[in-house]
């Protein structure tokens, strides 16, 4: 196939000259005043990075991926070929949760109005067992974070190149140039990745690969900002891909180093796995919600049916509370209490476990959810009930573009850095998403969820994720909105806010996305706020109501795309080092 071949110091004079410094817009209302009792004190007033385009936009984690992307439209890609380059690009400018060692989940809507929804999430090892992280005494090990056993199968190669088979319409091989010249050419580490990168130095120092293509100084630090990361290794993996499609990393010499890796480190992904592993195409959630219609991921993901248990509760109560007070807040966290009860009990891979998704999604069972709340008092979460019934990092990209056709990707390593460890010779680093599944029933993992049978740990099985990559119409069905974010279990929380913050109390997105945030995931049994970003009165009201609060710094990074009267707006969350870039 032809290739596409960028020269390096062009490309970088042409990235330095498209994305200028972005615009913000203040926190206020609609009309003008500040909004509703958020603390002044609030830090991220005004911040949101805005990008704007008349015809297509994308915003994702990296301003150099979203380039990438724009400048893959403008050479007739579709959204699907400029999110398959975002995500390839994502894989060498964003290590810490791009990637081509971990797995995700994409939305696409089409201009014609079919949408429809990818799994391309990890499986376990064909020599996975259900209590392999356990130790004597039955409590979970370190071994489903860093290491090598911590790893799946990793599905995201396989995802990006079946999601371009089927939509795409630009050579596999152009769209991926970009991140092969990226690679092997070298991109400028700017200081929010440095700074990222030297954040996980102790994991990454620990094993000789990760340790000689992240922390490259004579120090073992990471680079410094401005410095030129140049991986042949990763560039090497990349031509691979794109020269054999998915068989260039599951097949061959990039399966054969995974392997070797595995067998160096006590790991359990094999050949067999590699070989058999494939993405799924599944039935998008679809939620009605005050007229406007949310298309989200269905399991193995739990994003779309939590999201349409919180958002089908909410919508019950009819004209909400002024945002930031503390009577919106307190009916937040119980139906978000709620709907994580049920998602810890129920959800798992469809193709081991029976779930009760249409009664879980109904408007009558939010019905029965809410009238259980009690709007003077805290409803403590009852004691966990482990039976199977039937019935961090992370990050998003959203595409639009110019004849209208919509993604929404969300992809991951799991933890920043995964498991820390990257595969000799191939240049890229093995998510730990094992310790997305539960590890011990009825315990915590290391996001604090306490889960059930229904997502223990299986040979093949697809972990239960959190993300929650979703698009928007308006009630005339037509494209509003493209967005999602990374954060774990806060990931669906996350994407509740922004939306309710648009749809519910008529935000501009810039101050949907900047707005303070709170989740409650049912156990621990607290709400988490945003610190400093509510007033002392309400925090007071909700202790009042009964509430544990905990107060955590800021969490995710949403990448969303609104359209607005001239065209399409691109707003990437202040909260960490996204950007965006439209025409």
């Amino acid at each position: 196939m032809r290739r596409l071949r960028w020269c390096a110091p062009v490309l970088w004079l042409v990235l330095a000259a498209c994305f200028q410094a972005p615009a913000t817009i203040p926190l206020t209302s609609p009309g003008g005043t500040p909004a509703a009792q958020i603390n002044p004190a609030w830090p991220l007033t005004g911040q949101a990075r805005v990008a704007t385009g008349q015809r297509a936009m994308v915003v994702s984690g990296s301003p150099i991926a979203s380039e990438v992307g724009r400048r893959i439209l403008q050479a007739g890609g579709n959204a699907i070929d400029a999110a398959v380059g975002v995500g390839f690009a994502l894989a060498v400018v964003h290590p810490e949760a791009g990637n081509l060692g971990g797995g995700g989940f994409m939305i696409f809507r089409l201009a014609d109005g079919a949408a429809s929804a990818l799994d391309y999430r990890e499986t376990a090892p064909a020599g996975a067992t259900h209590d392999m992280f356990l130790d004597r005494a039955g409590d979970p090990t370190a071994l489903s974070d860093v290491g090598h056993l911590a790893s799946g199968v990793p599905g995201s190669v396989a995802g990006l190149v079946e999601a371009h088979r089927k939509f795409g319409r630009l050579p596999l091989a152009q769209v991926i140039a970009p991140a092969i010249e990226l690679a092997g050419q070298g991109f400028l580490v700017d200081e929010y990745r440095s700074a990222s990168i030297e954040g996980y130095r102790a994991q990454l120092y620990l094993f000789p690969a990760s340790r000689r293509y992240f922390l490259p100084d004579s120090g073992g630090h990471a680079p410094a900002p401005g410095t030129r990361l140049v991986q042949q290794d990763l560039a090497r993996t990349l031509t691979a891909i794109q020269d054999h499609g998915a068989d260039g990393f599951y097949r061959g010499w990039v399966a054969d180093s995974i392997v070797a890796e595995m067998e160096r480190g006590g790991g359990l992904i094999s050949r067999a796995d590699l070989a058999g592993y494939h993405p799924i195409w599944r039935e998008p959630i679809r939620i009605a919600y005050r007229g406007y219609s949310i298309y989200s991921m269905p399991p193995a993901s739990s994003g779309g049916v939590t999201l349409a248990m919180i958002l089908n509760t909410m919508e019950g109560f009819g004209k909400l509370p002024p945002f930031g007070s503390a009577a919106l807040l307190h009916r937040e966290a119980e139906a978000m209490r709620r709907a994580f009860i049920d998602r810890n009990t129920y959800l798992g891979d469809p193709a081991f476990v029976k779930m009760p998704l249409e009664r879980l999604v109904s408007k009558e069972y939010a019905a029965k959810q809410r009238a259980a709340i009690d709007l003077a008092h805290a409803t403590p979460t009852p004691p966990f009930d482990p039976t199977l019934r039937d019935g961090g990092s992370t990050t998003h990209f959203s595409v639009v573009d110019a004849d209208g056709n919509a993604v929404s990707c969300t992809t991951t390593l799991n933890d920043s850095y995964g498991s820390a460890v990257a595969v000799s010779g191939a240049g890229f680093i093995l998510n730990d998403e094992m310790d997305d599944f539960t590890t011990a029933v009825g315990k915590p993992n290391g996001y604090g969820l306490v889960q059930g049978e229904a997502n223990a740990i299986q040979p093949g099985k697809r972990m239960l994720s959190a993300m929650t990559p979703s698009i928007v119409l308006d009630p005339a069905g037509q494209l509003l909105m493209v967005l999602g974010t990374p954060g774990g279990p806060t990931i669906i929380t996350q994407v509740y806010h922004v939306i309710s913050n648009v749809i519910d109390h008529q935000m501009p997105l810039p101050q949907a996305v900047e707005a303070p945030r709170i989740h409650h995931q049912a156990l621990p049994d607290a709400i988490r706020l945003e610190r400093d970003g509510f007033t002392p009165a309400t925090i007071a009201t909700l202790e009042a109501l009964g509430h544990t609060l905990e107060f955590r710094g800021r969490w995710g990074d949403v990448e969303a795309i609104i359209r607005t009267a001239t065209g399409w707006q691109g707003v990437s969350d202040p909260r960490l080092g996204g950007g965006g870039s439209g025409y």
